[in-house]
């Protein structure tokens, strides 16, 4: 059996182990901390910035989430997951992440 081959950047660096593990933890816990409290009878707005610098007010989970720009894999999985919930459902985004 011949092994894979396997095409990537010179200098990226694969990670593995309980610091990775960390960060995938935290990268989710912050997109979920920026969309807990639209939940439930006391949620909160929330004041976002657009692309084209207007300002939008929404306590809606999904609009949130779409002005979200994130670098880190497990965010965007995260938002991915949302996405494909709201195609399919088209409702419980937020919980989604929160869950």
């Amino acid at each position: 059996m011949h092994s894979p081959v396997l095409v990537l950047k010179d200098s990226l660096k694969r990670e593995s182990g309980t610091k990775v593990h960390h960060a995938n933890i935290q990268a989710s816990k912050a997109v979920a901390d920026i969309i807990r409290t639209t939940l439930g009878p006391r949620s909160m707005l929330k004041m976002l910035l657009d692309a084209s610098g207007g300002i939008v007010v929404t306590n809606d989970g999904n609009a949130i989430l779409r002005e979200l720009d994130v670098a880190h894999p497990a965010a965007k999985s995260m938002i991915e997951l949302s996405r494909t919930q709201d195609e399919e459902v088209g409702d419980g985004t937020t919980s989604v992440i929160v869950l």
